[in-house]
């Protein structure tokens, strides 16, 4: 009986050394990037982008993407360049919505979104974020002379939002109970919603800001719009990738985090918002506010 226990114990004490052997290789694997293990093998990475979000992800005059958000996603691919080293990556594009662009991310057919959606704690149940790079408020443009002020001239009035935006969800949360009556009309993106204002279907349209003013500057007559009403709440705007890859979100971060402190993110804003930008040559003209200068300074991904 002794012999077959001292047998049994050596048995045990060889499996568990085995065991403990193939945990680095587990935690290895672990530690794997699917998204840098994908570009490796492809040769490709897939950029989505926006065509309609002025400055930060859009067609220029040669339907090519362009913008703050696709710059910055440029400067990710050199380090995934160095990281893999590989001495090119092709950069395939692919459109996407409000509506799509989670799905598109998390079914692995776009790597990274470069676009303007906004970091909330609940979308990180489906995908990761990037540290912020541009913080705004949610507010509302309507024509220069409809009398609107505030949300409560709302009262009775049609309200365009784009489809797979929290911009409805976020002013019935601050009507706060008190009953205003308003019919909501979705566009499929940004232009075709402020279509919905610029032919009188809708009275007001409730995005962020910064992207309404990319609209007013872009549309015909940029004098008869204005961005007016309280802030329904400041978001912040950050890249999306899939959720579950710790190596590239680490990697990602380096770079948003590195272009911060250098100073290079605050030069790629005064060229996208201070600066006239491809097609037209216009000006969007949004200085940097409070609250992106703190994103630059403090750069978190924490979302709201």
């Amino acid at each position: 009986m002794p012999q077959l226990c001292l047998q049994f114990s050596r048995r045990a004490t060889a499996f568990g050394l085995a065991f403990a052997a193939l945990l680095p290789v587990v935690s290895a694997q672990a530690q794997e990037s699917e998204t840098l293990a994908k570009i490796k093998s492809t040769g490709a990475i897939t950029f989505g982008y926006r065509e309609s979000s002025f400055g930060f992800s859009y067609l220029d005059g040669n339907l090519k993407p362009v913008g703050y958000s696709i710059d910055i996603c440029k400067r990710i691919v050199d380090a995934v360049k160095t990281e893999l080293k590989m001495p090119t990556i092709e950069i395939k594009y692919q459109a996407v919505t409000s509506a799509n662009r989670i799905p598109l991310v998390q079914n692995g057919t776009v790597d990274l979104e470069c676009g303007s959606t906004t970091n909330l704690v609940e979308r990180q149940k489906q995908v990761a974020f990037s540290p912020d790079i541009f913080r705004y408020n949610v507010r509302m443009l309507v024509k220069a002379d409809s009398g609107i002020k505030s949300i409560a001239d709302l009262q009775g009035k049609t309200v365009a939002t784009t489809a797979g935006t929290t911009s409805f969800r976020l002013l019935r949360e601050a009507d706060r109970g008190r009953g205003l009556d308003v019919t909501n009309l979705a566009g499929k993106d940004h232009s075709d919603s402020f279509l919905l204002v610029e032919s009188g279907r809708a009275q007001a349209f409730v995005l962020d800001d910064i992207l309404l003013a990319g609209q007013i500057a872009n549309s015909r007559n940029p004098k008869d719009y204005i961005i007016t009403g309280e802030s329904l709440r400041t978001e912040n705007q950050s890249l999306m990738f899939r959720k579950d890859d710790p190596a590239f979100k680490a990697l990602v971060d380096r770079v948003v985090t590195g272009m911060m402190k250098s100073g290079e993110m605050e030069k790629l804003y005064t060229r996208w918002f201070m600066s006239p930008i491809p097609p037209k040559g216009i000006n969007i003209n949004y200085p940097l506010n409070a609250e992106t200068k703190d994103a630059f300074a403090n750069p978190s991904s924490k979302g709201i």
